[in-house]
């Protein structure tokens, strides 16, 4: 029997899916050179962190907060999931910096630009709910402290930084799902888009800075070696 094709909707679906995102961009095996600039990496970084976050944090959720705060291993999976979270922030903000002063929103990339900095803003209430989470003293005093901040935007009604139940399924499930989402779709769009090149340098001589009497690299580089010795020996006379 043969299959019947046209009307079958996984058929539509496939077909477009490989028409935005063909198999050698979505899994490239190359780079451009440019790539090897260190801006480059933080981007990796932030994904290799975020890795890590939900590893340990995983184990710390399946433990609960008796045995993060007094066994000595959950203590150390308590640490490495803070650190990665401090790590992660720290790569996240030089890769989005380093993207913004490169105008990364270029050729038809904005998406991506918009992707990536939507998914730092919800980091930040991802990362203040892990806070209040802690069973602690630390957690008791931010959460009393920043629960007026909420109220005096009108959302403390229905986001208590004081209960624990909810903050900490808000923390291990909603805003995790939507930073995990966010980051899949960044990445896709940046296989589908490319990385972004960076500015290229002037061409025009005439819109060139100043040297000051001395010789461009790009003019000697470019010169014939009769004009180089011509140029030599006028610059001698003179």
């Amino acid at each position: 029997m043969s299959a019947v094709k046209g009307s079958n909707w996984t058929v539509k679906v496939r077909e477009k899916a490989v028409g935005a995102l063909p198999p050698d961009k979505l899994l490239p095996d190359g780079v451009p050179a440019y790539v090897s600039s260190w801006i480059y990496v933080f981007g990796v970084l932030s994904i290799a962190a975020l890795v890590v976050i939900i590893g340990s944090g995983t184990i710390l959720a399946l433990k609960g907060p008796g045995w993060w705060h007094f066994t000595g291993i959950g203590l150390f999976f308590n640490s490495i999931h803070m650190w990665s979270v401090e790590l992660f922030f720290f790569v996240m903000v030089v890769h989005l910096w380093g993207k913004f002063w490169m105008a990364s929103w270029r050729g038809g990339r904005t998406r991506t630009w918009v992707t990536g900095a939507i998914t730092f803003l919800v980091a930040v209430p991802c990362a203040l709910t892990g806070y209040v989470s802690q069973q602690n003293f630390d957690a008791q005093w931010i959460s009393t402290q920043a629960k007026d901040a909420m109220n005096a935007v009108g959302i403390g009604s229905f986001f208590n930084l004081t209960n624990f139940g909810q903050m900490y399924s808000w923390h291990i499930y909603l805003l995790p799902l939507a930073v995990v989402a966010l980051v899949g779709a960044h990445v896709l769009l940046v296989r589908k888009h490319g990385v972004v090149p960076p500015f290229e340098l002037p061409t025009d001589r005439s819109t060139a800075p100043a040297t000051n009497g001395q010789t461009d690299v790009r003019e000697v580089a470019e010169a014939t070696p009769a004009e180089i010795t011509t140029s030599t020996t006028e610059g001698a006379q003179s």
